[in-house]
């Protein structure tokens, strides 16, 4: 009994003592794992401690125009009354706490008119307006940019920063076609329909032009251009898994024809029997506006003396200065490409793997 009793001791004092030294170890495992769960950021990847995810979305825009037919030469200058909508889809990829890459397409139009944005009272607007162009375009782009984030997310996606301002810069490949409206009372087959103006050649594109002609040596443009996007926005998290971003953006073009209007005028003798590429070259002889319809201010004293200075030429009769091949007859402004502005709104949904394990959370 006395062996039984001495056993008894020893095994409870040694049973204490693992309890002991394993609540120890416990409590330190614990201590460890606690650290962890509240400095975890996060997968790190050679960016930084942040998780890569990607999202796709749409986007709603507004296109505005900046060339020959803006109303002043300022580059900020756009008349807000030719905004045309425009919408695009896109996909992006995150691979950093700073850093995005994101691919979209877009469709828009752009627009521009002498007579709704040259006022014939402005001493320098008054020679746009009676030269009368008009135009529209349609875009059609593809576009890849690099975005910055300004403020750092080394989160994962559900932990992400509420809202960050960004900046992006990269490359668009986009379509366009010029396209004008054929006066109603015209006489033409085309009369009241637009047409393509690149076909027209209007500056002399396709046409034998003499060596000593202002436009000598003029190319047809082409209809497939690039541009480089600059832009910035605000990115603003309303969910889990979705972005709703504001961003506005400007495409430098190498181009100086979305407009297709750029060089010199030409003479109408160059055009042969295409009556209607010699209307649409020179529309400053036309007394209404080509798309409204509405009568011009021809009567107005501050174009009146401009506007009935009539020259004939090989039994052509045009305002003085309009439609007929001289190096002072300026028909554009050659020396600056024309641009375009797009603002956007956008709504971006996460995909992959990472919003199905949200989705069980």
């Amino acid at each position: 009994m006395k062996k039984i009793f001495v056993g008894l001791i020893c095994f409870v004092i040694l049973s204490a003592g693992a309890d002991s030294v394993y609540g120890q170890l416990n409590r330190k495992q614990v201590r460890k794992n606690n650290k962890r769960i509240s400095t975890f950021r996060g997968k790190k990847t050679w960016f930084g401690k942040e998780k890569r995810y990607n999202y796709v979305g749409i986007s709603l825009n507004a296109l505005n125009y900046f060339g020959d037919l803006a109303p002043l030469s300022n580059r900020v200058s756009t008349d807000i009354a030719f905004t045309r909508p425009g919408i695009g889809v896109f996909w992006g990829h995150r691979f950093g706490p700073f850093y995005t890459l994101r691919a979209s397409f877009t469709y828009g139009a752009i627009r521009g008119d002498d007579f709704e944005s040259a006022d014939p009272n402005d001493e320098d607007a008054k020679f746009r307006y009676i030269r009368n162009l008009h135009f529209r375009n349609r875009i059609k782009e593809l576009t890849v940019v690099g975005m910055f984030d300004l403020f750092k997310n080394e989160s994962s996606y559900i932990s992400r920063v509420q809202w960050t301002p960004y900046a992006f810069v990269g490359l668009t490949l986009f379509h366009h076609n010029p396209q004008a409206f054929v006066p109603e009372d015209s006489g033409l087959p085309e009369a009241g329909t637009w047409v393509d103006l690149e076909p027209l050649g209007t500056e002399g594109q396709h046409s034998d032009l003499d060596a000593t002609a202002a436009n000598a040596g003029i190319e047809p443009y082409n209809k497939l251009q690039i541009a480089i996007p600059v832009g910035i926005g605000i990115r603003y998290r309303l969910n889990q898994v979705l972005d709703l971003s504001f961003e506005s953006s400007v495409r430098y073009t190498f181009t100086d024809y979305l407009d297709d209007v750029s060089q010199n005028y030409v003479d109408p003798s160059v055009f042969g029997d295409n009556e209607l590429a010699k209307l649409m070259a020179d529309l400053s002889q036309v007394e209404t506006a080509p798309v409204s319809g509405d009568a011009r201010e021809l009567d107005n004293p501050n174009i009146q003396e401009i506007y009935n200075n009539k020259v004939t030429v090989n039994g052509e009769t045009k305002v003085a200065g309009y439609g007929f091949e001289h190096p002072e007859n300026l028909r554009g402004n050659k020396n600056e490409n024309d641009l375009y502005f797009v603002t956007t709104i956008k709504v971006a949904f996460i995909i992959g793997a990472t919003f199905r394990r949200a989705k069980f959370r």
